[in-house]
């Protein structure tokens, strides 16, 4: 009777084994969507850590990261450029401007503004003045055709900034302007 209680037990266990091996193919597919589901999840986080990585890069978070592990601005000999590490600006004042922006036909609006650039060096000021007609041109150019709606803001002041800051590098190619400063600016 042992015997047979042995054998019975024998036989439940190899049925036992043979449904835990039928729930264990069930039982690879389940670890099978569950590596799919890991590797989702691993690939969605990859994804976001890129992805934050480059809006920190385009944001410029991570420019003083950058300068201090490449060591700060150097030049092609390896010494620090000493108008990049100093801190020492260069300002060139231009004329003042009055011109009449676009209105659509209505009445006429005036612009009156008065910018300084500012330089990387002082040595860049004789090619200012002698690009100054280009200059100047390109900035009426740009200016007139302006709207009142343009200059609205926060914003519209960026744009006008960066708009006038890339006209006036192209116009004196060689130098380098490194911003526009408005210095006054009235809409009448």
């Amino acid at each position: 009777m042992a015997d047979e209680l042995d054998e019975d037990l024998d036989g439940e266990d190899a049925d036992d084994r043979d449904g835990e091996g039928g729930e264990g193919e069930g039982g690879e597919g389940g670890s099978k969507s569950g590596r799919k589901r890991l590797l989702i999840v691993i690939a969605a986080v990859l994804v976001l850590i890129l992805g934050g990585a480059a809006a920190a890069y385009f944001t410029g978070l991570l420019q003083p990261v950058i300068e201090m592990l490449g060591g700060g601005a150097t030049t092609a000999e390896g010494e620090q450029d000493p108008a990049l590490v100093s801190g020492n600006a260069v300002f060139y004042d231009l004329q003042e401007m009055l011109v009449n922006i676009n209105t659509g036909g209505r009445k006429p609006v005036y612009l009156k503004i008065r910018v300084s650039l500012e330089l990387g060096a002082a040595n860049d000021i004789a090619l200012i003045e002698g690009m100054m007609p280009r200059i100047v041109d390109n900035f009426q150019v740009y200016l007139r055709e302006l709207r009142v709606e343009d200059l609205k803001g926060s914003a519209g002041m960026y744009r006008l900034r960066e708009e006038l800051l890339k006209r006036v590098n192209v116009a004196v190619a060689p130098a380098k302007v490194n911003d526009v400063l408005f210095k006054e600016m009235l809409v009448q």
